[in-house]
């Protein structure tokens, strides 16, 4: 009972955190998804690398910091912060490169025995955490326009999908999905969340204007494949690493990227798809 009550507080908090970032505004929102974007790269690094050794802890900054990189400067284009966008973009692209070949000479002086995977797994945070959520600012900001109720509606289906798949999975799954990666998965889980999903997106289409029925549609499917696998791509990692949660944040809910991870992979291709039809 004092577990279930952990789990139903957390759950309340972060709620309210999370619409008052959303919804709060321009700024608001970045600041949310900034400090969320901060928190699942420092959960990542912190499963990738030793973080007791302090060199681990250097190299956990420099990944931090090449992690958000990419949310900051989209962040700045997407608000229009600089007067002239073209010229900062290019800048900006010049800049980037160094900063990335920096973690290259940090290796130089550390003598590991795998300055490469050092240098791998830290750039590797910036494709799997860094870059989607860059484009996050892409699907919210356009020109005057602020969708925060489109990353909401992408949020709320993502969370459905995962819910829904475990709620009834865990009462009716008989089926595994992918028992190598994780066994408690199961196919009636998994069609049983994408069905929830489905009705989300439809309940979506009539209280959120922002996109018709085809396009919420379109983005739970989008959702319904890449979120999955992105559940399944954390549990890869988890099981590669011999944990249980990526973190402790959230208590009775495990870690941020435990949370996020679905979002997190179905971004590229949601954005993708938003950018197009809106031209």
């Amino acid at each position: 009972m004092k577990g279930l009550l952990k789990r139903a507080f957390t759950a309340i908090v972060f709620a309210i955190v999370m619409l008052g970032g959303l919804f709060g505004g321009r700024y608001s929102f970045i600041g949310l998804f900034a400090l969320i974007t901060a928190l699942c790269l420092w959960e990542f690094l912190g499963l990738v690398l030793n973080t007791e050794a302090r060199k681990d802890f250097y190299r956990k900054v420099i990944g931090l910091g090449l992690g958000i990189m990419p949310f900051i400067l989209a962040s700045i284009v997407q608000l229009n912060l600089i007067p002239d966008r073209e010229s900062f973009i290019v800048m900006a692209a010049l800049l980037f490169s160094p900063f990335v070949f920096l973690c290259f000479v940090f290796e130089l002086y550390t003598e590991s025995e795998k300055p490469f995977t050092n240098i791998a797994y830290i750039v590797l945070g910036l494709f799997y955490i860094g870059i989607p959520f860059a484009l996050l600012d892409f699907i919210a900001f356009d020109g005057e326009y602020f969708y925060a109720t489109t990353v909401f509606g992408l949020l709320l289906m993502t969370w459905t999908n995962d819910t829904m798949a475990y709620f009834i999975g865990s009462q009716f799954g008989k089926t595994p999905l992918f028992p190598r990666i994780s066994p408690k998965k199961t196919w009636e889980g998994t069609m049983g969340g994408v069905a929830v999903t489905f009705l989300v997106a439809y309940l979506l289409s009539i209280y959120i204007p922002d996109l018709n029925l085809m396009n919420w549609m379109v983005l739970a499917i989008i959702i319904a494949i890449f979120g999955s696998l992105g559940d399944l791509v954390e549990s890869m990692l988890k099981r590669s690493h011999q944990i249980k949660d990526s973190g402790s944040l959230l208590p009775g809910h495990g870690g941020l990227l435990d949370r996020f991870d679905g979002f997190i992979f179905m971004l590229p291709f949601a954005a993708a798809y938003l950018l197009w039809i809106r031209g």
